[in-house]
């Protein structure tokens, strides 16, 4: 295994830093064999083998798991479950990238699928959101797609409050199912 770490005197947030990385992936950046983001911030059951055949089958450029729960920030979908926008909360003002009749929201859940492909799209600089990237190439016609994870277990760990209740959810067995 070859493990390499990117320092980041400022924190860079997942677009900065996954680019800032891609030297890491830069042997595979002609290949298509995808490799996993996960945010370190979170814990789940998520089924990363179904996420990766799931990229792999729809031939996308990114498959972000996705989760039909409350959240600030919502991606939308179309009904082939590809990105076309954002919204802000329930009922917040949304961004449409591409054409879209009816969109959905959901919560991503900070797990993507990426090909290598990605890296070499990668046109922001600087300090950037992942999923201005994501929202830009799939407003470009790129497949960004969404894998469905309604019935695995997600808890998001950045506030002290969510890691005990990922510690009680664990201790009640909740989260090995």
């Amino acid at each position: 295994m070859q493990i390499a770490i990117s320092q980041e005197p400022v924190l860079l947030d997942t677009g900065g830093g996954l680019k800032k990385a891609a030297y890491f992936f830069a042997d595979k950046s002609n290949s298509d064999e995808p490799f996993i983001l996960h945010n370190v911030d979170v814990i789940s059951t998520i089924d990363l083998e179904r996420v990766l055949q799931s990229h792999s089958k729809n031939r996308a450029l990114a498959t972000l798991a996705v989760q039909d729960r409350e959240t600030s920030r919502y991606l939308l979908f179309d009904q082939e479950q590809q990105l076309c926008g954002r919204r802000a909360g329930r009922e917040g003002r949304f961004e449409l990238v591409r054409v879209c009749a009816e969109p959905y929201a959901l919560a991503f859940a900070g797990i993507h699928v990426i090909s290598p492909r990605l890296l070499t799209k990668m046109t922001e600089e600087g300090v950037f959101s992942i999923i201005n990237t994501y929202l830009r190439l799939a407003g470009q016609g790129e497949k960004i797609a969404g894998f469905r994870a309604d019935e695995y277990y997600w808890r998001d760990l950045g506030k002290p409050e969510n890691v005990s209740q990922a510690t009680q959810d664990f201790k009640d067995k909740i989260l090995m199912q």
